[in-house]
C-alpha cells in the first residue's frame, strides 16, 4: 500500500494510493512510503522515479545488509533495525528498511509494522516545520527512531546476564547455560546488523553528498554515535556472556569435584569394612592357632568392634587433614 506525505505552501497533506505517487512539484517536499511491497507497485516506483533496476530487485528481497548505493540523482540506503515484543528477550525481529532518498523527495520501502516509522509519519504530520527541513532530515528521524529503539533491548540484556550471573554462582542449572546461549546468538545477530549500519551512517555523515545537508549531517554523526555506544554495549555483553559461561562450567566443575570426593570418601571407608566382613566370613571352621574360631565370641566382638573403629577413625584422620 502506497502512502504519501506532501508538504505544499507549509501544509502537510496525506493520500493513500498510486496518484501521487511521482517527484514532487518544484517547491514542494514529498514522502512516500510502500508496505508490503509487490513487483507491480515497485514497477511503479522505478519507472516514475527513474531507479535503478538494481535497487529496486533489492527491494524486492528484503535480506540486504546495511549499504548505501549512490546512483545519478538519488541515494539507496538500507536501514535495519530490532524490535523485541517479550518482556524478556526471546526472540528478536529485524525490521528493514530501503529509502531512495532524493534531493526533495524520499521514498521508503519495507515488508511489515515498523514502530519507529509510524512515529516519525504521525509527528511529521502534525509538525510541517520538521518536514520542511527537507528529505534527508526525514531520513535522519527513521534511522535516528529505528537505532533508539535498540537502547531498551541492551538494557534488558544487561539486566538479564546480571541475573544469570548470580543464578549460576548461587546455584547452576541446565536453564542457565541454554539461556547463555540464547543470549549470545542475539548478540551476534545484532552484531551483525549494527556494525555495517554504523560504517554506512559514519559514511553518510563524512562524503558530504548534495543530497544532505550540512545542517543534517551533525544530526546524522548523532545517529552514528549511538550505534558506536550500542556496539560498544555489545561487545561488553559478549564479555560477559563469556564471563557468565566461565562461572558456569566452574561451578558445575566444582559441584562435581565435591561429589566425586564424597564417593571417593564413602569407598575409602568401606574398603576397611570390606576386608574385615570378608576375613571373618571365610568358610573355614579352623584357622592356624585358632581352633573353633567359628564360634568365638571374643572373634564375633572383634569383629563388630573393627567395624565400627575404623570408619570413625578414617573420619577423624580425614576431619584432621582438612578432606572433610
Amino acid at each position: 500500500m502506497f502512502r504519501v506525505m506532501e508538504l505544499r505552501d507549509d501544509r502537510v497533506e496525506v493520500w493513500e494510493g498510486t496518484e501521487r505517487v511521482e517527484p514532487p512539484a518544484p517547491g514542494e517536499l514529498r514522502w512516500i512510503d510502500l508496505e508490503a511491497q509487490d513487483p507491480p507497485q515497485l514497477e511503479v516506483l522505478r519507472e516514475r522515479f527513474d531507479l535503478h533496476p538494481l535497487a529496486t530487485e533489492d527491494c524486492a528481497h528484503l535480506d540486504q545488509r546495511p549499504k548505501l548505493e549512490e546512483y545519478r540523482d538519488h541515494l539507496f540506503l538500507v536501514t535495519q533495525g530490532f524490535a523485541c515484543p517479550d518482556e524478556r528477550v526471546r526472540t528478536l525481529e529485524l525490521h528493514e528498511l530501503h529509502c531512495f532518498l532524493g534531493e526533495r523527495y524520499l521514498v521508503t520501502v519495507h515488508q511489515g509494522h515498523i514502530a519507529a516509522l509510524e512515529k516519525v509519519w504521525r509527528r511529521l504530520a502534525g509538525e510541517p516545520r520538521l518536514l520542511a527541513r527537507g528529505a534527508d532530515f526525514v531520513y535522519y528521524l527513521l534511522a535516528d527512531g529505528m537505532v533508539d529503539d535498540v537502547f531498551p533491548i541492551m538494557d534488558r540484556i544487561a539486566d538479564e546476564l546480571e541475573e544469570l550471573e548470580d543464578s549460576v554462582l548461587a546455584a547452576p542449572r541446565r536453564q542457565d547455560l541454554q539461556r547463555i546461549f540464547e543470549l549470545k546468538r542475539h548478540l551476534v545477530t545484532m552484531r551483525k546488523v549494527l556494525s555495517p549500519q554504523r560504517d554506512v551512517l559514519g559514511l553518510l555523515a563524512k562524503r558530504g553528498d548534495p543530497r544532505v545537508s550540512e545542517r543534517t549531517t551533525v544530526y546524522i554523526r548523532d545517529v552514528y554515535d549511538h550505534l558506536v555506544r550500542i556496539n560498544e554495549s555489545i561487545e561488553a555483553n559478549r564479555d560477559l556472556i563469556g564471563n557468565s559461561l566461565d562461572a558456569y562450567l566452574s561451578a558445575v566443575g566444582q559441584r562435581t569435584s565435591e561429589i566425586m570426593k564424597y564417593l571417593t570418601i564413602m569407598s575409602a571407608v568401606f574398603l576397611p569394612l570390606s576386608f574385615v566382613v570378608g576375613f571373618f566370613g571365610q568358610n573355614f571352621e579352623d584357622l592356624p592357632f585358632v581352633r573353633g574360631w567359628v564360634r568365638s565370641d571374643e572373634l564375633m566382638w572383634t569383629m563388630v568392634g573393627l567395624c565400627a573403629a575404623v570408619p570413625l577413625v578414617m573420619l577423624a584422620w580425614f576431619k584432621r587433614k582438612r578432606w572433610l
